[in-house]
């Protein structure tokens, strides 16, 4: 036994246990032949630092890999990092510029090796902090989505995806960043309300015979109109559907046609389309009949003003940004005399959460993956059962995204990523459609060498091939494939969506495509921990890659949690400067006490409001703990001898082992629901009161060998079902209170055996903390000295009463503070009355205290509780006050009535003990 510090240190006892573990290798122990446990973990960006999601998510994941390690399991927990194509790249570049270098001053390959580089320097941060929150990971094992064996399942799965017809190239709408210059996902997209305008304009009729009108929030973007789109049930235009309009600037004759897009409700139920530049307007051009290649636009990847196909923009608009065309395009439009109104208008408007620059859509091609026929498989995963959504609310949300799910645009223009395995060469000239024109052809392969055969198999045996990774530049006035003396194959520039990648973490960090010992035993995982906010672009693309790869869902339990919030209920941002540093709670309170608020506070399908205080308040939990050890050290109570409950003849003692026998299968039944906030809860107000306030307080003084044994073995139990949440300061008590042949975070997880359920020890002593409640709160209520002892009188007490008060009669003087208990009558005069089961006890006042003036004090108090009580009511249930207060003062007009009802109940009951 090693005597503790009268003080709890978390920082002394956190990075010296969290190195043993993994040195030793604790976090995978040598179980071939156990059950297999597996969690990947969310692969956080290797730019990334810990944020307080990233806190929740991994304490969330701990807590069950060590409850299954703890259960003999073979627990895995996958662990690495995403190479983050944006966000990497733009660290990368932002260094660059401060030595005045840019991007295009090197080759790919010379920028690519120095993001590497800043890798290997610098992009441990964020694994380094998950260390420190004691994350009990594969760490010898780590992944990272661009290393050698995970880059080769990238690519197979592009390759497979594009043989099977699945993945294709093609010209769609994008959210395309003009201040990176490459296409993002919607998760990096960021809406803000913008003060804006709302511009309604007339366009002419072509045959001169009037107006029709149309509002837009983007006037530049009528550069590249090609509708106007009416409601086919607005007779206002059913004689002008068919005709055309002859567009302001530049004079492009476009047709009416119709569209449910076309709200007769909003404006003048007219919309101007421009398939070229909004996600809406491309659809309606679809079902116009336009096609995606005969779409003008207007833009190029600067978001500057570019001439259309049809070449009607006038020639001083050309290179304009777009906000400045906007100005030229209003101001243009007025002089014509076809400006209508403007109205001021707050508009949602998308920006890229990078590079803070409006998001344009944009015309381009991409390349995308058939997400509607992979998404089949995992709708029907969580139709019939395969897949568990926690909590189930969410399925709903699974069921919508996937059942409109649209093409999944999987190509960015970087340089940081999967570069994808595509190379363009010319077409044959027996494939070609344009005299002298030479059209490239994409080779999908998985190599070079592949590519190669695939050239020879389509150009035939005898040319010769140069291989380059760089832009297509196949041109219309190229010469003819016949005359090529060496046909180029120029591989895409572009790279892989991180999210492809990530896709497949469940099956690509354990091996595959190679059929490993590891992918045989841990595919499918058991539980993914996700924040819902990443439901549609990680999660369910993981059910639809695993699915379809692997033939089985990726892993059998989705438990989705909400996000962390301040301690308001409001979202967390940099900009309202109330965002939490995970990091810096630990420093001042240590990380057991941050993971078991988290844990705590973790109810499904609600987010946390993270209170400070709450963090401090487990710090103390940890405190009590802590000095409940040292209370048994210094009573000889150390280390349990066995795993089994001790035998035990005292009640008090039969008690606490079925109390603790008791909390294990509750506390089983939680975690098997993944319900942490009442794991956490069950373990907490075992510790804290069952434990430290009434075992501990009820042997005090009669610590005789079985009590040690039975205290020991408690504790032991405490240690190792707390462990999970607290992992460092139950591994320190673990081996302070005696010499271990294991550390901790090895045991064995108790078992709920019933047999040491005693519901005899169990009833008397729930009887004995009933009396001392009730005897301490009558002295507390009447103002009683805490030095004084009082006499208790037992009244209409049945036997089982008489011989519980026998056998309890120590435990009940110490703790309540009595100096006898009889069956004698009471004396006259002013005495509290208490009433337990059958029984009631008479506590003489005369004395102790002035009865007269106390029952004049209750009185006077209770008059004015009821009084605030009644206020307060008045107001509730005014309607005025609830329909025209703020929610903030409602809300606190009922806990303050909920607390003065509280407080005369109280009142009313201890001034009827006077009698």
């Amino acid at each position: 036994m090693t005597e503790l510090a009268k003080t709890f240190d978390p920082a002394a006892i956190e990075a010296r246990w969290y190195a043993h573990w993994e040195q030793e290798g604790r976090f995978r122990p040598d179980r071939p032949e156990a059950q297999p446990f597996t969690i990947v973990n969310p692969p956080p960006n290797v730019t990334g630092s810990l944020h307080i999601g990233h806190a929740l998510d991994n304490t969330l994941q701990d807590i069950l890999v060590r409850h299954a390690r703890l259960q003999g399991k073979d627990a895995l927990w996958v662990v690495g990092t995403d190479h983050a194509g944006i966000a990497t790249q733009m660290v990368v570049e932002r260094q660059m510029a401060e030595r005045q270098q840019k991007r295009t001053d090197f080759t790919r390959e010379e920028f690519v090796a120095k993001v590497w580089a800043w890798k290997e320097e610098s992009g441990g941060t964020i694994t380094r902090q998950l260390r420190r929150l004691g994350c009990s990971m594969d760490w010898a094992n780590e992944r990272f989505t661009m290393d050698e064996g995970f880059s080769r399942a990238v690519i197979k799965v592009f390759v497979d995806l594009h043989a099977q017809g699945l993945l294709y190239r093609d010209k769609r709408l994008v959210n395309w960043d003009p201040g990176l210059k490459t296409a993002i996902s919607d998760l990096e997209v960021e809406t803000k309300e913008i003060a804006s305008k709302f511009w309604h304009f007339r366009y002419p009729l072509e045959d001169g015979s009037g107006f029709i009108s149309v509002a837009t929030t983007r006037p530049e973007t009528m550069l590249a109109d090609m509708a106007v789109a009416v409601n086919a049930e607005d007779v206002r235009y059913t004689a002008l559907v068919g005709k055309k309009v002859r567009l302001p600037i530049t004079g492009r004759l476009i047709p009416i046609v119709t569209d449910e897009h076309a709200d007769p409700e909003l404006g003048s139920g007219a919309v101007k389309i421009t398939p070229g530049h909004d996600f809406n307007d491309f659809e309606v051009g679809r079902r116009a009949g336009i096609k995606p290649a005969d779409m003008l636009n207007m833009l190029d990847a600067e978001a500057r003003v570019i001439q259309t196909a049809d070449g009607l923009i006038p020639a001083d608009l050309l290179g304009l940004d777009r906000f400045e065309a906007r100005k030229r395009v209003i101001a243009l439009i007025e002089a014509e005399g076809l400006l209508e109104k403007v109205e001021d208008r707050t508009i949602q408007t998308p920006y890229g959460d990078r590079s803070n620059v409006v998001i344009e859509p944009w015309l381009t091609d991409q390349w995308y993956v058939d997400a509607k026929t992979l998404a089949g498989p995992a709708l029907d995963a969580v139709r019939n059962g395969d897949i568990r959504v926690v909590p189930e609310t969410w399925k709903k949300t699974w069921y919508n995204w996937l059942e409109n799910i649209q093409p999944w645009c999987v190509s960015r223009q970087l340089w940081w990523g999967h570069q994808i395995p595509a190379w363009y060469g010319p077409a044959r000239d027996d494939e070609e459609t344009d005299e002298n024109a030479v059209r490239p052809i994409a080779f999908v392969a998985i190599n070079e060498a592949d590519l190669l055969r695939q050239a020879r198999e389509y150009y035939g045996e005898g040319k010769d091939f140069l291989v380059y990774r760089g832009t297509p530049h196949f041109t219309s006035d190229a010469p003819s494939f016949d005359r090529l003396s060496k046909i180029e194959l120029v591989r895409d520039d572009d790279v892989l969506d991180t999210w492809f990648s990530s896709a497949l973490w469940p099956f690509g960090t354990l091996g595959w495509p190679d059929q490993t010992t590891a992918l045989g035993r841990h595919y499918p995982n058991d539980v993914l921990i996700s924040g819902f906010d990443i439901l549609f672009f990680w999660d369910a693309r993981m059910a639809m890659q695993g699915l379809h790869f692997m033939k089985e869902v990726p892993w059998k339990t989705l438990y989705l949690h909400g996000l962390v919030r301040a301690a308001d209920g409001s979202k967390m941002s940099k900009s309202k400067g109330n965002t939490v540093d995970p990091l810096g709670l630990v420093d001042r309170f240590g990380a057991d006490a941050l993971r078991f608020t988290l844990a705590a506070m973790e109810s499904q399908g609600r987010d946390i409001k993270l209170d400070e205080k709450r963090v401090e308040g487990y710090r103390n939990f940890a405190t009590k703990l802590w000095n409940a050890s040292r209370f048994c050290q210094a009573n000889g109570i150390g280390a349990s001898a066995t795993i089994e409950p001790p035998a035990a003849a005292r009640a008090v003692n039969r008690w606490i082992l079925a109390e603790t026998v008791a909390t294990v299968q509750k506390l089983d039944l939680a975690l098997a629901d993944l319900r942490f906030d009442e794991s956490a809860n069950t373990i907490y107000q075992f510790v804290w009161a069952t434990f430290c306030d009434w075992y501990l307080e009820l042997i005090k003084g009669q610590i005789d060998d079985e009590t040690k044994a039975v205290a020991g073995w408690v504790l032991d139990q405490i240690l190792v079902m707390l462990h999970p949440f607290m992992p460092f300061i139950t591994e320190e008590l673990w081996h302070a209170m005696g010499d271990r042949p294991y550390d901790l975070i090895l045991a064995k997880w108790p078992m709920a055996d019933a047999r040491a359920i005693d519901p005899g020890a169990r009833a008397e002593i729930d009887w004995l903390i009933r009396l001392v409640t009730e005897v301490r709160a009558a002295r507390s209520e009447l103002n009683v000295p805490p030095g004084a002892k009082l006499a208790a009188h037992v009244q209409d007490s049945a036997q089982l009463t008489s011989e519980r008060l026998e056998r309890s009669l120590p435990m009940l003087q110490r703790m309540a503070r009595l100096d006898s208990v009889s069956a004698d009558p009471p004396p006259g005069g002013g005495a509290a009355q208490i009433v337990v089961d059958e029984a009631t006890y008479v506590l003489p006042l005369e004395g102790v205290i002035d009865v007269g003036a106390e029952r004049t004090r209750l009185a006077k108090a209770l008059a004015a509780a009821q009084k605030e009580r009644d206020g307060l009511a008045g107001r509730l249930n005014n309607p005025a006050f609830a329909e025209k207060a703020k929610p903030e003062a409602v809300a606190k007009a009922r806990e303050d009535h909920a607390a003065k009802t509280a407080e005369a109940e109280r009142l009313g009951a201890a001034l009827a003990r006077l009698g």
